[in-house]
């Protein structure tokens, strides 16, 4: 009995050790591991949405509703699936209600099963499931410490199509087309044929068009929507001008649900004010969000933006420059830009990607971060198109200087070639779960991801932290973090050959620190300024034990 006490003594004792430095370990989002799905194509958890307004029509090959939905993502953050990754945030593609009909713009009869082609922001798309569904999700995904990212349309409307009329000539233009080759000629105009372009700059009142009176009036929740918005041009003051009523209805997700964030879609599109604007408006309702559960606020984060805005790379900077004029997008609402320099950077030396990344995050881009991905829904040039290099990919990916964005299926080599598929279509398949199910190839390369993934949400230095060499021969790096009052301190190993692993480690841990080799599970104590042990693993991951 009394050797049970002990043990169950020793029991608690860890617990509250080990809950005591989850809780002094901040969340920062510029060490962030971010997974990016496109909801249709992640899980079908609930097979009796998968058709919705009579979207019968027979579809191009992978152009049409797949069944995946926001159930299917509840069921993996459930089973651990993310969490067994390392990934603290979720961004999804939009969730809100699409166009009914069809298009067919060249590419074959295509859905909007991607999210991109709003009807209506204030309702979500029963093709992707509930307003319920998503507060079980957040709900969900918060008390496993995962935030929630959403993606966020103002830009554009979706394609008319037989079913859809289109937005009134006081919301949208429909021409001319974009040329790309000055700022005008890239946010006064259409991305595509066919695609209303949302009058973005005006500040011009406009009224709710007509189709959407008549369809909340329908649904019985005109009432309710209308005052709702009066009560929001009232509290902000600004203009009834098409942005500010998109802004409404999609910060409207952050108070009610609590989401984190918002990944916004063709930013360079819009003058750089909207962002702005659409930023205060996110932070104003998370503001609000966080006075009326207080019991379910995650930390003092602000809310998080990152955007699209094509082309742009870390070498530029905070500069874009659209030939006539150059925007400083991190002085208009974003904390974050995705990094479209990464899968061109990911051929170069760790150190060399590393070094240089460190030191533009740490001087040009203090403050501010970047969003690296390898593989994207839209990019047709991934870094690793054949999957012919998915280790490398997955430790430069996970172990560079910024915010990591996993796409799905990266950590399964889920195919980017579709017999049958035409453009972008390829990279947007079904998530490949048999693979993980049945082959011993596809749990290998699943299980680095998880080793690395994990040790990166453990230490936010990795993503965050300053980096510095150590040796070039074998390869050893450092990365240390001081965040407020918090240190966290690493020291990475890669490509290293041999069982025996000595590693010099002084000046990042002191004589007779106790470590941790996250790799392989060996522990020892600093010596000598240095650590020994013994593992297979030509990777080394050394943490401090607390």
């Amino acid at each position: 009995m009394k050797k049970v006490l002990i043990l169950l003594g020793f029991s608690l004792l860890t617990s509250c050790s080990s809950l005591k430095n989850n809780q002094q370990k901040p969340f920062v989002w510029e060490g962030a591991n971010v997974y990016f799905l496109l909801t249709d194509r992640f899980k079908n958890g609930d097979p009796s949405n998968d058709i919705n307004f009579n979207r019968k029509e027979k579809a191009a090959v992978l152009r049409g509703f797949e069944g995946g939905d926001l159930r299917g993502v509840i069921q993996k953050i459930d089973d651990n699936y993310f969490s067994d990754l390392g990934i603290n945030a979720i961004w999804m593609t939009p969730v809100v209600e699409q166009i009914h009909g069809v298009t067919n713009e060249g590419t074959g009869n295509t859905y909007g099963f991607h999210g991109y082609w709003t009807k209506d922001w204030t309702e979500l798309d029963p093709n992707f499931g509930t307003k319920k569904d998503l507060k079980e999700l957040v709900e969900k995904a918060h008390k496993k410490g995962i935030r929630i990212v959403l993606d966020a349309v103002i830009n554009h409307t979706g394609p008319v199509t037989e079913t859809d009329e289109i937005y009134p000539n006081s919301w949208v233009r429909t021409s001319p087309t974009c040329t790309y080759n000055n700022f005008k000629n890239t946010t006064e105009c259409t991305l595509v044929a066919n695609l209303p372009d949302v009058l973005t700059e005006s500040n011009q009142p406009a009224e709710l068009p007509q189709m959407l009176v008549d369809k909340w009036k329908k649904e019985g929740k005109y009432e309710t929507e209308m005052k709702s918005l009066d009560a929001f041009f009232a509290r902000t003051g600004y203009p009834k001008a098409p942005k500010y009523y998109i802004m409404k209805w999609l910060a409207d997700y952050v108070q009610e649900y609590g989401i984190d964030g918002y990944r916004v879609d063709t930013v360079k599109h819009t003058n750089e004010d909207v962002w702005k604007d659409f930023q205060k408006v996110c932070q104003e309702s998370f503001d609000i969000y966080k006075r009326k559960n207080p019991s379910k606020v995650l930390d003092n984060n602000l809310f998080f933006t990152v955007g699209e805005v094509y082309g742009y790379g870390i070498s530029q900077k905070q500069d874009y420059d659209f030939g006539d004029k150059k925007v400083n997008y991190y002085q208009n609402g974003f904390k974050s830009l995705i990094n479209f320099d990464f899968k061109g950077d990911a051929n170069k030396s760790y150190e060399e990607l590393f070094s240089n990344y460190s030191k533009l995050l740490h001087s040009d881009l203090n403050g501010k971060t970047v969003m690296n991905y390898l593989t994207s829904h839209d990019d047709g040039s991934p870094f690793d198109k054949d999957r012919k290099r998915t280790y490398e990919a997955g430790t430069k990916l996970l172990l560079a200087p910024g915010i990591s964005q996993v796409y799905y299926g990266d950590e399964s080599a889920r195919t980017l070639t579709i017999v049958g598929t035409e453009g972008d279509a390829n990279l947007r398949s079904n998530m490949n779960w048999n693979d993980i199910a049945i082959s011993a190839s596809t749990n290998n390369l699943l299980k680095h991801y998880q080793k690395l993934g994990k040790f990166r949400a453990n230490h936010p230095a990795v993503g965050a932290g300053v980096h510095q060499m150590i040796s070039e021969t074998p390869y050893y790096f450092s990365r240390v973090l001081s965040h407020e009052n918090y240190t966290d301190k690493v020291i990475i190993g890669l490509d290293i050959s041999g069982k025996l692993k000595e590693v010099n480690v002084e000046g990042v841990f002191a004589e007779g620190n106790q470590l941790k080799d996250f790799s392989s599970g060996a522990s020892m104590p600093v010596i000598n300024g240095k650590v020994s042990f013994y593992s297979n693993s030509p990777i080394v991951l050394l943490e401090k034990i607390n």
